[in-house]
């Protein structure tokens, strides 16, 4: 007792009799052959089991699908002498078993008939073997079309390759063929597919590309091959003929050398989903006729600014990791007229900036529902069309634009404010205060036990220089002490600054004969900042002011701030115009200078002990 198993097999006959008529499948030989609806007969669904006789002679399409016609005569079609589309498609449930060794037989067809275009799609078997279909090879020597897809096909019939003449595209996709199935090593053949333009290899199991690259040469006339979806590995290096122009290789896991092994006569290449992480300049640079790049579902994260391809029509880089996409990626690709680059990662930024409101939307068929940001969070999810920026936000040019007039006038208005409030003064105090710092770290040692060489230090302007000579060193000098005068005592030859420095730090006092010329000197003020920097780290009391004449406290200068401060707080001495009071005026001042008497003595008894310490080294 036979087991029964049921098989479907889907059938498409496509019928042409004028052969200016060339087509593959019949959406695209109905748009070839039909202008008006009057010239289409639909007889589909009506139960037929012949072609009707009185057919208007003017009928272009017939579709008589989905009918009961077991055979096609000649009689119905000799009077179509327009025919151009033919569509006969048949759903066939036949009962299979296993002692049926004959298999399916196709349905045989009137010799008139001449058939160019058979499909056969998803052959459905529930059985041990594979079912055998039997036909006529004289029925499809003059095929231009022929689909074979779904079926389980393992080895491909080695007559196959040579009866077929006139066979311009070939679709044996989803199948079970190998390297070794396709071109079977028993087979002996005179020529394979000498017309054959496409060849779709597509969902098998192909290998070797090395091996298929070197069997491509005996199809003289293939433009385009499909190897995606197979189990591809590069091991050599590829041999391909220069009239190939497209390759597939989408689903195969290949990774960024595959471009060594591609031709550089290739104008069309499918490397979606071959795990490319990178496209540089260097690769493109290999393909000077490429005009159809699609590489998406990859890990390509940037597209370089210096890609350069004059001939690129399409870019796919859709489904990739690309972050943002700058606009000198346009530059070098002048004649491209599609891209896709939805469903990226894109970062709402800056960098997205120029993409999203300067280039050409007609240039992506996915815009705008397949762009959306990824990053920051704050935009994740919303769509790339809805994010918003200012333009000076994100032009540097622009921010330089606005930014440098706004430098100028704070800069204008800052040097104002320093110039009025006497900065430049301010300043070059701050440097010699620096300067004094660096001075006092390197002698803090010696400045605990300091010694003077004199009693004290005069600071006073030049238009009082009478007086100072006159009164105040003749009467101090007559007394015994010793003065510092900077006319007299400075060092020749040295920096003014450093004579003022030397001279405050080696007096006991510092003696300032205030006058309204002396708040207008410039020396006058360095001599004090040093004068009150000494006092505040060293000597407290050091600073004696004599007030030569009245000088209201608010009509000093802003940068004399410190010696309104100093004459609010500290004792002062008054130069008196009675003579009987300048005599306690005097005493004052000298009561006051006789205290550095003692450090006067020791720096007298220190040299004199090393003079004789001297000496004696030398008798010795």
């Amino acid at each position: 007792m036979s087991v029964q198993r049921t098989f479907i097999i889907t059938i498409i006959i496509i019928c042409l009799v004028k052969p200016d008529c060339i087509a593959a499948e019949d959406i695209k030989g109905f748009d070839l052959c039909v202008t008006t609806r009057q010239q289409v007969k639909d007889l589909s669904n009506q139960n037929l089991t012949d072609v009707p006789s009185n057919l208007p002679g003017n009928t272009k399409c017939l579709d008589i699908s989905y009918n009961s016609i077991q055979t096609l005569g000649g009689a119905p079609f000799s009077t179509l002498s327009h025919l151009c589309f033919l569509k006969v498609f048949e759903l066939v449930n036949i009962t299979y078993n296993e002692d049926t060794v004959d298999g399916l037989q196709f349905p045989s067809l009137n010799h008139t008939i001449n058939l160019h275009s058979i499909i056969v799609d998803t052959v459905k078997h529930y059985q041990y073997r594979y079912p055998i279909i039997n036909m006529s090879l004289e029925s499809i020597s003059n095929l231009t079309y022929l689909k074979f897809s779904g079926s389980g096909m393992n080895i491909l019939p080695c007559n196959l390759l040579s009866v077929l003449p006139s066979l311009e595209a070939l679709d044996l996709a989803d199948n079970l063929l190998a390297d070794q199935g396709f071109w079977w090593p028993t087979c002996h053949y005179t020529s394979v597919f000498p017309k054959l333009r496409s060849l779709s290899l597509s969902k098998n199991h192909f290998r070797q590309l090395a091996f298929i690259s070197e069997r491509t040469y005996e199809m003289e006339m293939l433009e385009s091959l499909d190897l995606s979806f197979n189990s591809i590995y590069l091991d050599h290096p590829c041999s391909w003929p220069s009239h190939l122009t497209e390759l597939s290789l989408k689903g195969n896991n290949l990774g960024n050398n595959v471009f060594k092994y591609l031709s550089s006569h290739f104008k069309k290449i499918d490397l979606s989903k071959t795990g490319i992480t990178s496209i540089t300049q260097e690769v493109l640079s290999q393909f000077p006729r490429l005009t159809h790049l699609y590489l998406s579902c990859n890990s390509i994260q940037v597209i370089p600014v210096d890609i350069y391809a004059p001939t690129l029509l399409d870019l796919y880089v859709d489904q990739n990791s690309i972050t943002s996409i700058s606009s000198g990626v346009f530059t070098g690709l002048p004649k491209l007229k599609t891209m896709k680059a939805g469903n990226n990662p894109f970062v709402c930024s800056c960098d997205s900036y120029w993409f999203i409101t300067s280039l050409n939307k007609s240039l992506l068929p996915d815009w705008p529902l397949d762009y959306t940001c990824s990053s920051p969070p704050a935009f994740a999810g919303l769509p790339l069309s809805d994010y918003k920026t200012s333009m000076l936000s994100c032009e540097a040019w622009l921010q330089a634009a606005v930014a440098v007039p706004v430098m100028l006038v704070l800069s204008a208005a800052v040097a104002l404010v320093f110039y009025a409030c006497d900065g430049v003064w301010y300043t070059k105090m701050l440097w010699v205060w620096l300067r004094m710092k660096r001075r006092g770290k390197k002698r803090a040692s010696m400045l605990k036990n300091v010694s003077f060489s004199y009693h004290a230090f005069i600071s006073y302007s030049h238009h009082d220089s009478g007086w100072v000579d006159s009164q105040l060193v003749f009467s101090l000098e007559s007394a015994g002490f010793s003065l510092c005068v900077h006319d007299r005592d400075f060092v020749p030859g040295e920096w003014i600054i450093d004579n003022i420095i030397n001279c405050v730090e080696a007096s006991y006092k510092t003696l300032f004969v205030l006058s309204s010329h002396f708040v207008q000197s410039e020396w006058c003020n360095y001599e004090l900042f040093f004068a009150q920097h000494r006092a505040i780290s060293i000597q407290e009391d050091s600073l004696v002011f004599i007030l030569l004449e009245p000088i209201p406290a608010d009509s000093l200068p802003k940068k004399f701030l410190r010696l309104r401060h100093l004459l609010r707080k500290q004792t002062y001495l008054e130069w008196p115009k009675d003579e009987r009071k300048q005599q306690v005026f005097w005493a004052n001042l000298k009561s006051m200078l006789r205290m550095g008497d003692k450090s006067m003595v020791l720096k007298d008894i220190a040299v004199a002990i090393s003079d004789t310490a001297s000496l004696v080294t030398n008798e010795v």
